[in-house]
Order: structure tokens, then C-alpha cells, then sequence
């Protein structure tokens, strides 16, 4: 198949997923927004003027890295996993798998769209934490970059939730028992420092934390890992969860029936 044709492909999957986000924009846009006002509101003005400073800088604007990057997290991962697992409940998945699209032309189109949801929330809830507090980028590379990372490492993890799904039920387990969790114990509220020198090595298991702490470095210059260790494990992550998308596709591992 041409290289043309291939990219009419990708461009119609990237279209479609964008019309989605933005036709439901009350159901994909709103809630989170809503969301994050109300952490900035409770733990950053009412719990943070008690805390003071954590890491050297005011509470709030700690907590403003940790909070952009739950949303492009859980609306990356939200994305893909209820768009692919609805394609291949409705039985449309199985007209890509027999199209002669390549795997990987399906894998980037899904993707592309679920990360275009996270970093559209994620761009909202910075301009909302910028009603709070003063946030001046410290880097923008290692911003912009760790963003688009994990945006396309969740993206790709809610495409293996889809692809193993039975059912509607499915795709809340892994988002309720496993992300939230490791969102929450990822550093988002406060610094490792605190925590007693077991919980410390114990987080260093956490892939989550390394993501929250590069871009919390690449915003204030504040971080609790080494930055090159952080881009290793997020760019391992995702070159095994792509490896891992392509392979399930291209078989059709649970996709056909």
C-alpha cells in the first residue's frame, strides 16, 4: 500500500477521533476541568496556605505539575480505552483489521486522537492553574517533550485495556484499581523527601512518579529523580507498549471474533 494512501488513512482515524473529543466536548472536556478547579481551590488555597512551601516553592505551585499531568494521564488513557473498546464492540474494528491499513498506520491514528484529548485537557488545566498561581516555565523542551510522552505511553496502555476487555466493565478496573493509585502515590501532592526511607523505594517502582517529577523539573526546575533516568523509563515504557499495541493488532489478539 502506497505511503499516500496510508496517510489518507492515519489523517481519517485522527479526524474522527478529534470530532468525537470535541462533538461530546460537555463529557470530555468539562468534568475535568471542573475537576482540577476544584484541587486547585481545596488543596492549593485552603491546604496549601497551612503547608507553605514544599521542595523550596509555594504549595500551589508545586502541585500545578502533578495536577497537569494527572489529566493528560487519565484523559490520554480514557480516550483510547473507551474509543477502540466502543470500535471493537460495535464490530468496526473488524472493518480496519481486514482494510489494507497496516497495523501501524491503525495503532498511530487511535493514538494521535487520544493523545490530542490529554493535551487538550492538560492545555486547559494549565490556563485554569495560571488563575491560581504564577507558573513560569523552567524548561521548555523537557516540558513539551514529557507531555507528549506520556500523553502516547497512557494512550497506548488504554489500547491493551480495550484490546482485552470482555465488556464495559473491563475498561474501569485497570483506570480505578491500578492508575489512580499509582497517580496519587506518584509524588502529585507532595515531595518523596517526606516519606520514610521504605516508602522512598518503594516509589522508585512507581513509573508514574518519574513522569510527574520530569515535567515538575521541566516547569520549576524542582525534581526528586534524575531527569535522564525519567526519560529512560518513559521511553522504555512506551517502546514496549507500542511493540506490544502493533503485535496485538496486527494478530488480532482479541479484536476478532
Amino acid at each position: 500500500m502506497s505511503s499516500a494512501l496510508n496517510w489518507v488513512g492515519y489523517k481519517t482515524l485522527v479526524r474522527k477521533e478529534v470530532k468525537r473529543i470535541l462533538r461530546i466536548w460537555g463529557q470530555t472536556i468539562v468534568p475535568p476541568a471542573i475537576t482540577m478547579t476544584l484541587y486547585f481551590v481545596i488543596f492549593g488555597n485552603l491546604i496549601g496556605s497551612r503547608i507553605g512551601q514544599m521542595d523550596g516553592v509555594d504549595y500551589m505551585t508545586f502541585i500545578v505539575p502533578g495536577l497537569i499531568m494527572m489529566s493528560i494521564i487519565t484523559n490520554s488513557y480514557g480516550n483510547m480505552v473507551s474509543s477502540f473498546f466502543g470500535a471493537k464492540f460495535g464490530k468496526h474494528i473488524e472493518e480496519l483489521l481486514v482494510s489494507p491499513l497496516p497495523s501501524y498506520v491503525i495503532v498511530a491514528g487511535y493514538v494521535t486522537g487520544a493523545m490530542m484529548r490529554g493535551l487538550m485537557v492538560g492545555s486547559v488545566v494549565s490556563i485554569i492553574a495560571m488563575q491560581f498561581t504564577d507558573i513560569s516555565i523552567y524548561n521548555l523542551s523537557i516540558t513539551l517533550s514529557v507531555a507528549l510522552l506520556t500523553s502516547m505511553l497512557f494512550s497506548l496502555a488504554g489500547m491493551i485495556n480495550a484490546i482485552f476487555a470482555q465488556k464495559f466493565d473491563d475498561i474501569a478496573i485497570i483506570p480505578t484499581f491500578v492508575l489512580t493509585p499509582l497517580i496519587y502515590l506518584g509524588g502529585v501532592f507532595y515531595s518523596i523527601s517526606l516519606l520514610p526511607q521504605f516508602w522512598q523505594n518503594v516509589s522508585a517502582f512507581n513509573p508514574i512518579f518519574y513522569i510527574i517529577n520530569a515535567f515538575r523539573y521541566g516547569l520549576l526546575g524542582k525534581s526528586d529523580v534524575d531527569i535522564t533516568s525519567a526519560y529512560i523509563i518513559i521511553i522504555l515504557f512506551v517502546t514496549l507498549l507500542a511493540s506490544a499495541c502493533l503485535w496485538l493488532v496486527h494478530t488480532g489478539k482479541g479484536l476478532r471474533s
